[in-house]
């Protein structure tokens, strides 16, 4: 259980932060980078969830808000040798996290009609907000690659980050009327 009584600590005056295994790192290292920016993808989800319908969607972005902390938390603890040994195993993100968002990603994609254009992000308000979700994690994504080519983690974070940036382009696709509302790019139309 996490007990934060203290919000400010100063410990991070000098430009440095505690990672989750204690070791303290520079506030922009790349693995702060990274999931600084996983968390940035979690707020934006937040944003989304604002303009999302009761019911199944909006559970589905809780779910992802909570996957996202598990990433965050993941991404924050260095993976070491023996962890399996540790008193308190770091939580590292999972593969039924990663399969769980490829089955809704399926389920929602059966309902919609093949694209025949890219699409701009757009359409509904939701649709709009996902469009930005998406943005976001694939920033993250790609951090979480150059983290990866520096230092070990976990192969599920990149794989997760992955899936979701496609699960928010397909619930996007949902929130604008099942594609209805998709705007679509016009080649050259500026010209």
């Amino acid at each position: 259980m996490v007990v934060l009584n203290r919000i400010y600590t100063k410990t991070g005056d000098k430009g440095e932060t505690a990672l989750g295994d204690g070791t303290r790192v520079a506030k922009d290292s790349l693995r702060v980078e990274a999931y600084g920016t996983v968390d940035e993808t979690n707020a934006t989800v937040g944003l989304a969830r604002l303009h999302a319908p009761e019911g199944e969607m909006a559970e589905r972005l809780a779910a992802i808000q909570n996957d996202l902390f598990d990433l965050g938390a993941d991404l924050c603890r260095p993976i070491c040798e023996n962890e399996a040994e540790a008193g308190h195993p770091p939580l590292r993100i999972s593969s039924a996290q990663v399969e769980r968002l490829e089955g809704e990603i399926d389920g929602m994609n059966g309902s919609l009609e093949p694209l025949r254009s890219f699409i701009l992000p757009g359409g509904t308000p939701f649709a709009a907000h996902l469009h930005l979700c998406r943005t976001v994690c694939r920033r993250a994504e790609r951090l979480v690659v150059a983290l990866a080519a520096a230092e070990s983690v976990t192969p599920e974070a990149v794989k997760y980050l992955n899936r979701l940036s496609d699960w928010f382009f397909v619930a996007a696709r949902i929130a604008n009327e099942n594609g209805a509302r998709d705007v679509l790019w016009v080649p050259g139309a500026g010209r």
